[in-house]
């Protein structure tokens, strides 16, 4: 399975939505709390062109926002 990073903030309610969907599908993942790290901030920017969150990053191929299909087809899930 590629490498996973999410860039999150702890309000937002699809970051929760990701992060749970990883959870029952077993993807490891490296959580970026963006409202306190500045540098990584900078990083999901620099990476999406985005300032809002989630920013999902499988293996280079950026995804924005709870896109489960993408999601899915990225982490080679389903059928």
């Amino acid at each position: 399975m590629p490498e996973v990073e999410i860039y999150t903030t702890p309000s937002c309610s699809w970051c929760a939505a990701t992060k749970q969907f990883f959870r029952e599908h077993n993807v490891n993942y490296t959580e970026h709390d963006v409202s306190q790290d500045q540098q990584k901030a900078q990083e999901m920017v620099t990476k999406s062109g985005q300032m809002s969150v989630p920013v999902i990053d499988i293996g280079g191929k950026i995804v924005i926002g709870f896109d489960r299909p993408r999601l899915e087809k990225l982490l080679g899930l389903g059928d």
